[in-house]
């Protein structure tokens, strides 16, 4: 046969398993009908198991694995289908309208002039900023009603995730009501009457020390962690060492502090990411990300499988990531964005379903980018 005659008669088969699927979709969904409307369980995983032992058994010795996940992956997107057609009922999240003023009252962490406070202006150009030593305090704050709103950095274009924003959503009861990406352009600022050939020490917060991670090696600096940029200018500001900071250039002259060198991070484009956490769940029509967080557990195709239902609601995932738990070894807690609104049907039916399948999920919040 020529190329021609192979495909025809590919298109042939594809033709014949669109059928096939179709049939057993409807097939499917009889048997989840009878089950309910004769008490019984829907979704059984012994059933699941024995369908999946009898094709492998039934496959040739090279697909057996292969297989396996066709099969799998159908009847994952019939249960999916199943779960949203007969138990999503009354799946809609209650939220509060989010609407931008110029005078949020917003909690920052950190001291005047640093990164995060300028995220705050971004989203509220006349906000009412109260600030906090760290992520912690913030978090505190909003959780206890005592500030409406914090924000926080979660993400660099260069040093990549914030882990302890992440740790702090995880485990508060706070939401994401917004976000704004910040221009990041750090310096190397110092007292005026400290000799620039003393210095030895810079300090600056985890992730400004990560983003000038190049820049601090060639000139052989030793790193000094601080809870935040401007907290270390301050500290520098009021010592008498021979020490220097990485923060921003306003944050330096905030300070009384002398720039020794501009653009000083690994990359010329260099953004952070901030979210504005509020006690309340907001969205509005204009928002456009989901975020959820969760954890899965330790079976064959797990991830492919999770991964499954967003393909079948037409979700787009446009983020995931993982971090360790730090109460279980080398257990991990996934961290997903994906575009939608809560006002698809489509998104609180998947986030219904994920809560009945999953030991731990939690929805992180539905948000516009200010």
């Amino acid at each position: 046969m020529n190329l021609k005659e192979l495909r025809n008669n590919i298109d042939e088969i594809d033709d014949e398993l669109l059928k096939l699927f179709e049939k057993r979709m409807e097939l499917s969904h009889q048997v989840a009908l009878y089950k309910i409307e004769n008490g019984l369980s829907v979704f059984q995983s012994e059933r699941e198991k024995a369908i999946i032992d009898k094709v492998r058994s039934k496959s040739a010795d090279g697909l057996k694995n292969s297989a396996e996940t066709l099969f799998t992956t159908i009847m994952d997107i019939g249960k999916s289908k199943q779960f949203s057609e007969f138990f999503a009922d009354n799946c809609e999240i209650d939220y509060t309208e989010f609407e931008l003023s110029d005078n949020m009252k917003i909690a920052c962490p950190g001291i005047a002039g640093s990164y995060s406070e300028q995220a705050a202006y971004q989203i509220s150009k006349n906000a009412e900023i109260k600030y906090y030593e760290d992520f912690d305090d913030v978090f505190e704050a909003v959780e206890n009603g005592e500030m409406p709103y914090g924000i926080v950095p979660i993400q660099n274009s260069t040093a990549g995730s914030v882990s302890a924003t992440y740790e702090l959503l995880s485990k508060s009861n706070l939401y994401i009501a917004c976000s704004t990406k910040v221009k990041i352009n750090h310096c190397l600022a110092c007292r005026r009457e400290t000799n620039e050939s003393e210095i030895r020490k810079v300090f600056s917060h985890e992730q400004g020390l990560m983003q000038c991670s190049e820049f601090i090696k060639e000139n052989n600096f030793f790193k000094r962690e601080c809870p935040n940029t401007s907290i270390a200018a301050r500290m520098v500001s009021e010592s008498s060492d021979p020490l220097a900071c990485i923060c921003s250039e306003e944050c330096a002259k905030e300070h009384g502090l002398k720039i020794l060198k501009t653009n000083v991070a690994n990359a010329n484009k260099n953004y952070t990411r901030f979210i504005l956490v509020s006690n309340k769940i907001y969205s509005s029509k204009r928002a456009s990300t989901v975020s959820v967080t969760l954890t899965i557990s330790h079976t064959h195709s797990s991830l492919y499988r999770l991964l499954t239902k967003f393909s079948v609601c037409g979700l787009n995932l446009v983020r995931l990531e993982n971090k360790p738990l730090a109460s279980k070894d080398f257990d991990v807690q996934f961290y997903l964005d994906f575009e939608g609104s809560i006002l698809n049907p489509e998104v609180p039916k998947l986030i219904a379903e994920l809560k009945s399948d999953l030991t731990y999920f939690k929805f992180l919040g539905n948000f516009e980018e200010v």
